[in-house]
């Protein structure tokens, strides 16, 4: 994908998720949100992608 249909298809997500939150994001900072979304989308594919056996269970519920 080019870099641009990236940074597009992020504006339209931002404008979409913005206009239905009720926020309004000042142009300014929407290639700082953008960064934070494709860095957020990297980190999330790691965890998502890594395997785990199907004996894995959930961790326990810990409680201060």
């Amino acid at each position: 994908m080019s870099q641009d249909l990236a940074r597009r298809r992020w504006d339209a997500f931002i404008e979409a998720v913005s206009a239905s939150l009720g926020l309004t994001i000042d142009e300014a900072w929407k290639p700082s949100v953008r960064a934070n979304l494709e860095v957020t989308m990297r980190m999330a594919r790691l965890v998502d992608e890594f395997p785990l056996p199907d004996e894995s269970e959930p961790a326990e519920i810990y409680e201060a």
